[in-house]
């Protein structure tokens, strides 16, 4: 039989001002020695830096709990795990207040809070301007979780909140249910996304709650970072509302690898930029340049969005030539935005294979779907609004 492992019974202490980093990874040891168990944080705020996860360790946070990211940047170290490189990490940081390396059945749960303190890694006088975002700092940022080569992961209830970077990324992961979770992030600060799912298979992400600065769901496989080929598939997001300051829902870069057979349905995405984007701009290449990306059978169904911006964004800008971007549907959608649905490939890429099924649609300005450098699209049950006395409807 499992126990609990309280983490004031190893000198945790809830003031908000110590730092407990080693009591609670002593209590986290602890439970992993035994074979299993429950780390449980009780009501208050618990300060602490980056805390190694085992297998079989289940992470619990309390009714009334806060497990807070120290602000100082000397309380977390870089993750380095075989098959990883770090020097390569997004954003230059490949630090976290929570992560797992190579574990099994590792859990977090329960109605508490974890709270990055993302402002404090920030000069809050450098403000953007014209843009009321804070500058980014010389310094790598913390996100509140990173999980790679982790199977059987399950995060479920607890609030995210204030990460100063990606609040979750799930690395080469098989086997994660994210499930009643909430994610907030300050949108003065920068890349503050919900969920990075990066080379990861059969994950589900449902009935969750995202607001955040940045993407609010990323779905990538980052062929730089790993030695073991960068393939994510298998994903499933349902239930969710998305709240994004950028995009609801990014698929896929040009230099990443393989992305394929991911499903999202029943989604309500509400953001001041873009819906949903497929986006392969030359800038998003990786050092050596290559266009290296195989995204295919990806569905959208069941989706409201409302956004400033272009609602589905399929695009590939000129001079890159990707191995595949193909098989996408887009279905019973219900839409008001800014600016067009676009499909727009490149000489170097034809993408392939795109439906539009049962889509109720209303543009505020300019034409409501561009076409371009494409074949295979398929078009039912397409219901176009355009507001401007301009709008042209279909452009191809």
């Amino acid at each position: 039989m499992h126990h609990d492992y309280y983490i004031a019974a190893y000198g945790a202490k809830p003031d908000g001002t110590t730092v407990n980093t080693a009591a609670i990874q002593q209590a986290i040891d602890a439970c992993s020695a035994a074979g299993g168990g429950r780390v449980v944080c009780g009501p208050g705020t618990w300060i602490s830096g980056c805390l190694d996860l085992r297998s079989h360790v289940e992470l619990h946070l309390m009714p009334g709990c806060r497990l807070s990211g120290s602000p100082s940047l000397d309380d977390y170290e870089p993750m380095s795990a075989a098959g990883f490189h770090a020097e390569s990490a997004p954003e230059r940081s490949a630090h976290s207040l929570l992560r797992a390396v190579d574990a099994e059945n590792v859990a977090i749960t329960g109605p508490g809070m974890l709270d990055g303190a993302g402002l404090a890694f920030y000069d809050q006088e450098a403000v953007r301007a014209g843009q009321g975002k804070l500058d980014k700092p010389d310094t790598p940022r913390p996100r509140l979780g990173m999980f790679y080569h982790c199977r059987g992961l399950r995060i479920q209830d607890c609030e995210w909140v204030d990460s100063a970077c990606w609040t979750l990324w799930l690395m080469q992961c098989d086997g994660v249910q994210v499930d009643r979770i909430t994610v907030r992030g300050n949108r003065r600060m920068r890349n503050v996304d919900g969920i990075d799912v990066d080379a990861c298979s059969n994950v589900t992400i449902s009935n969750c709650l995202f607001d955040t600065e940045d993407d609010c769901l990323a779905v990538r496989s980052m062929r730089r970072l790993y030695d073991a080929p960068a393939v994510c598939q298998s994903i499933t997001v349902t239930n969710c509302v998305l709240k994004s300051g950028c995009q609801g829902v990014r698929v896929g870069c040009p230099g990443d690898g393989v992305i394929r057979n991911c499903t999202f349905s029943n989604l309500v995405i509400d953001s001041a930029n873009n819906g949903i984007v497929f986006d392969n701009p030359q800038r998003y290449l990786p050092r050596d340049g290559i266009c290296s990306a195989d995204v295919s059978n990806i569905v959208f169904t069941g989706v409201v969005i409302h956004c400033r911006r272009r609602p589905v964004a399929v695009t590939v800008e000129e001079g890159i030539g990707l191995r595949r971007l193909a098989e996408l549907t887009f279905s019973d959608m219900r839409i008001r935005s800014g600016a067009a649905c676009v499909v727009q490939g490149s000489q170097e890429t034809t993408i392939r294979n795109v439906s539009f099924r049962d889509i109720d649609l209303t543009v505020e300005s300019g034409d409501a779907l561009t076409l371009r450098h494409c074949e295979g699209i398929q078009l039912s049950g397409v219901n176009v609004s355009c507001s401007a006395e301009n709008g042209a409807g279909f452009r191809g």
